[in-house]
């Protein structure tokens, strides 16, 4: 163009910096934006809704403001497509505050939201876990008429399940099946059914169930999986298997998420009950099923078998569920009093990176991580690390000031609570970990008591220092 004499306009400008953001192309998009604004361009709304949507794919909240102060020396009053995509920019940077403040500036500048606007707003909220922000931007929608459609009402179900906010996801519910045109879906079950999973009502979770089926609401995985999830902590396991039957035999195909919850179960299950679980297990996942009942009969199979059939195991599992089966694997061991299985299927799992930062160690501090651990495999590794440091004082080889373990702190409201089961265990140990009262979830040691109790527990191995 440039060669043949012809300038820029509007449109070419926002045409080439549109491709250039779409390639990631950010130094590009930055060096025509200055060309062209030093040649006399004038940008318009949609050249800074495409750096707005750059910015905030990149999560870059520089960028953000960049936009908006370009805007504003500029005297352009943002339309919807730019408020939508600093909205969803803001979200991706982590900003609930500002893109709160953004709607406010959006309303009040006479600009009405659409659903983009307002899904992309509970989005972030349920991101930033702001659920009375959320819901009171739902009344808002209600009073002003606002535009709702299935993704944003889902959307909302999806933030009362993350959030355990069990009676206003049901007042939302009741308000979909009243709507005209956005009667519950699948998703809509599926939210209301991770609800009640998680929260343990049990009834209301298989009257939901057998709603949806009479509705002809198709079933998914994913609400089956919660659905399961509930009955087999209440273990009402008879309802289990009448659920899974009938998800299988209506077009539900078990995926490694709903493998692994069968698998959590038998963790739990004793006698017949542990058997009807495992009869469902073996019709999902074959090769697993015969793994557990190696682990669970004698301790016959040695290591090298029993290595490679974990690997095997591994490579046919998606990555997310990996870390998951081998935490149900070795509560299974644990709960079965076999313990030396156990403390294997650790250092295997370990091995096979299934436990990134288990542990840290600085100078001054030595922690053990066990957030991303199962209660059975977090007492496993408690009891690992007090075998190696046992060994270490034996040698006597210097030591940290303190250590201390991880168990993190759940935000939602359903969190069963690693942090109380690993204090249990602590104490059942009589070990001199005390929980910090400043945060939750963390047990602190300091290198006397340990070594101390390390001794006390083994006299005869273990010298004195």
């Amino acid at each position: 163009m440039y060669k043949t004499g012809l300038m820029p306009d509007e449109v070419t400008y926002s045409a080439v910096l549109d491709v250039y953001a779409k390639l990631g192309k950010v130094e590009e998009v930055m060096s025509l934006y200055e060309r062209g604004r030093a040649s006399g361009w004038k940008p318009d709304e949609i050249a800074f809704a495409v750096l707005a949507k750059m910015f905030g794919e990149a999560g870059d909240y520089d960028g953000i403001k960049y936009v908006l102060q370009e805007m504003k020396s500029l005297g352009i009053q943002p339309n919807l497509v730019v408020y939508n995509s600093l909205l969803e920019a803001l979200g991706k940077a982590g900003k609930p505050g500002l893109a709160r403040s953004l709607f406010e500036e959006m309303v009040e500048s006479g600009v009405s939201p659409n659903v983009k606007t307002l899904t992309a707003l509970i989005k972030i909220y349920g991101k930033a876990r702001w659920a009375r922000d959320a819901l009171q931007l739902w009344e808002r929608m209600r009073l002003n008429g606002w535009p709702v459609d299935f993704i944003l009402y889902n959307t909302l179900l999806s933030m009362c399940a993350d959030l355990g906010l069990v009676e206003e996801a049901e007042k939302l519910f009741e308000d979909m099946k009243g709507s005209e045109k956005c009667k519950p879906d699948s998703w809509s079950y599926t939210a209301m059914l991770n609800i009640y999973g998680s929260g343990g009502s049990v009834d209301k979770a298989m009257v939901l169930f057998w709603e949806m089926s009479e509705a002809g609401v198709q079933l998914n995985v994913m609400g089956c999986t919660c659905l399961i999830q509930c009955l087999g902590r209440a273990k009402r396991i008879d309802d289990l298997v009448n659920v899974f039957e009938f998800a299988v035999e209506n077009g539900v195909w078990p995926d490694d998420r709903l493998c692994g919850c069968l698998l959590s179960v038998v963790s739990y299950c004793d006698g017949k009950d542990a058997s009807k679980v495992l009869a469902c297990l073996e019709r999902a996942n074959k090769t697993l099923s015969a793994f557990v009942k190696v682990l669970s009969g004698d301790e016959s199979t040695d290591f090298d078998a029993l290595k490679e059939e974990f690997k095997r195991i591994l490579s046919s599992t998606a990555v997310e569920a990996r870390r998951p089966f081998c935490n149900c694997l070795i509560d299974i061991c644990r709960n079965r009093n076999h313990h030396e299985r156990a403390h294997e299927l650790l250092y295997l799992g370990t091995l096979y990176g299934l436990y990134p930062g288990l542990h840290t160690k600085t100078e001054d501090e030595w922690r053990l991580n066990v957030r991303s651990l199962s209660v059975g495999a977090a007492h496993t590794a408690l009891e690992e690390w007090m075998g190696t440091l046992a060994k270490i004082v034996q040698r006597k080889e210097s030591l940290p000031a303190l250590f201390s373990a991880n168990t993190g702190s759940g935000n939602h409201k359903f969190s069963q609570g690693l942090g109380s089961a690993f204090a249990s265990h602590v104490e059942k140990l009589a070990a001199p970990f005390t929980e910090s009262e400043g945060k939750a979830g963390l047990f602190t040691a300091t290198r006397e008591d340990l070594v101390l109790w390390l001794q006390s527990r083994a006299p005869s191995s273990v010298t004195t220092a």
